[in-house]
């Protein structure tokens, strides 16, 4: 009988230990690992998860999240193709370049731009306002984008011999000095950048004159869509709600992260506040941050093919989103 009533109380006591440990661990516990891989440096462009993260948006939906920033050596698609990231945010024109030309098994689950912010800088004193005026002058491009040129020139009738292309590297400066005619960047934040240097910079989007194609688009590969279904859809969730924060004032944050997520970047404070400002109209949607409307994915798709890239709407997958 005292067996009994020892044995009874033991699995009383024990069962009432198991419960508080669950309790006390259960976020622990929950947390699922997720990596990102950003497009670029960290800089304005991905003040949103910044946010997130610093505000403990991801934790609350059960993910512990790794942030890879990256640069001008980095591929993004590569990165999840190597399992170092889960989820990497791209350009489209590469990424379904890579699902048409390599067979990579790639979707895109959601996009931060619904209008890419790309476009070609020019010096006010000497502008550069459409595609026509490009014809007969020198514009540095990036290796990465010379497809999205190449597309906004033939949509506008105009022949890529007649633009000299040179490599860009990032830097405003020989555009400063005259030693080119335009570059192609974010027209976000490098006008400012220019800006601070001394001349007035002038721009236009890509976008704007028919390369109509999204920016930092959400790429995952087909496996782990199936394997992180739930993560991912917390993981939009939660980025969601972090540039949601961050445009209820696009002055707040980008200070409070001089020291932090932006320092080392070489750029001031007031040119991520300028950037996060200038970047707003170019993320939100009606529909919610993310969103991809039939009608834009049919624009990205028709955008693509004056290029002879092929994208089909399956290579869009907007499930997710619903579920956000």
């Amino acid at each position: 009988m005292t067996f009994a009533l020892d044995r009874r109380t033991f699995l009383k006591m024990g069962a009432a230990a198991t419960a508080a440990t669950l309790a006390s661990g259960r976020s622990a516990f929950a947390a699922s690992p997720l990596t990102m891989q950003a497009a670029w440096i960290n800089d304005a462009e991905f003040t949103g998860y910044f946010v997130a993260i610093d505000n403990g948006y991801y934790k609350a939906e059960g993910l512990d999240l790794t942030y890879l920033p990256g640069g001008p050596d980095v591929i993004p698609e590569a990165s999840i193709i190597a399992g170092k990231a889960d989820l990497a945010l791209t350009t489209p024109d590469t990424t379904v370049k890579a699902i048409v030309e390599q067979g990579a098994k790639f979707k895109i689950i959601g996009t931060q731009y619904q209008k890419n912010p790309i476009g070609i800088v020019s010096l006010a004193s000497k502008p550069i306002k459409t595609p026509q005026d490009l014809v007969g002058k020198t514009l540095a491009v990036p290796p990465v984008n010379v497809i999205s040129v190449e597309a906004m020139l033939k949509l506008n009738k105009i022949d890529k011999a007649q633009v000299n292309i040179v490599p860009y590297a990032y830097d405003p400066t020989p555009l400063i000095k005259g030693e080119i005619d335009a570059s192609l960047d974010f027209t976000t934040n490098v006008p400012y950048t220019i800006k601070q240097a001394g001349p007035e910079a002038t721009s236009f989007l890509l976008y704007d004159f028919g390369f109509t194609i999204f920016n930092d688009t959400v790429v995952v590969t087909e496996d782990t869509l199936k394997a992180k279904r739930k993560e991912l859809v917390a993981w939009l969730r939660a980025s969601r709600k972090g540039w949601e924060e961050n445009f209820k004032d696009p002055n707040a944050y980008p200070p409070k992260f001089a020291e932090t997520w932006f320092k080392g970047t070489g750029r001031t404070v007031e040119n991520e506040v300028f950037f996060n400002n200038a970047q707003k109209p170019l993320i939100e949607a009606a529909t919610g941050i993310f969103s991809m409307s039939d009608e834009a994915i049919e624009k990205n798709i028709a955008a693509l093919s004056e290029v002879g890239i092929k994208a089909t709407k399956d290579m869009f997958d907007t499930s997710l989103l619903a579920e956000v």
